[in-house]
């Protein structure tokens, strides 16, 4: 129970600074969302994108799932959690940046990377086979690399598979060639404490902030 206290003791503080101090903060959410930003992200508890971003409340439109994979396009009877929570951002919200937001020592990627994976679950593994473009590149790019290298390669790779999965929704692929929409691929380096973002000019990822001052070199 001490964890639940120690939530109620965070909500606390939440209702201090946006409904006592500012009470006309959330009053003028009440009107709606206006976020600039979908970002997909990791549902791991480490990486919240909110928090390592620093955002407000209704800041950012925020779909979270296992190794932060966006499914490519299908109009099949099903239940599309992730593919409703694009069309809600993009159509309806009408947002013009969408990140997908991949991570170090993710345990999704973990479980793509495993030769048993199928044992893990009966819904973990179906799942992470969306990445598994990624994993074959890795397997024929870096085959004699260490396992921790691979991996980070692996999960920078499946970022870049969500963001070609994202160009398979015919609205958002129609938003992205006439300049109405923009992609984004981000990576949160938690050993190193820095966000890197992709750029495809370089085939790169490259740091987004510099590092923190002091902070010795790896």
């Amino acid at each position: 129970m001490k964890d639940i206290a120690s939530f109620l003791s965070g909500f606390k503080e939440f209702q201090r600074t946006y409904f006592c101090a500012d009470s006309e903060y959330f009053a003028s959410l009440e009107k709606g969302q206006t976020p600039r930003a979908l970002v997909i992200a990791c549902s791991d508890s480490r990486v919240d994108p909110a928090i390592i971003t620093g955002c407000e409340p209704g800041d950012m439109f925020v779909v979270r799932n296992v190794a932060n994979l966006v499914p490519p396009y299908e109009n099949a009877p099903g239940l599309h959690g992730v593919s409703a929570a694009l069309e809600y951002a993009v159509k309806v919200l009408d947002v013009g940046h969408v990140i997908v937001l991949g991570h170090s020592c993710c345990g999704g990627i973990q479980a793509l990377m495993n030769p048993g994976r199928e044992g893990l679950g009966e819904f973990i593994a179906p799942w992470v086979r969306i990445a598994e473009p990624a994993l074959r590149e890795v397997g024929r790019g870096l085959p004699d690399k260490s396992e921790p290298l691979r991996q980070r390669a692996c999960e920078q790779a499946s970022v870049l598979v969500s963001l070609e999965n994202l160009l398979t929704f015919p609205w958002i692929w129609e938003r992205v060639m006439t300049g109405r929409l923009y992609l984004h691929g981000w990576y949160f380096d938690m050993q190193k404490g820095e966000l890197l973002s992709y750029l495809p000019e370089t085939g790169t990822f490259e740091a987004l902030v510099p590092r923190c001052e002091g902070r010795p070199e790896e």
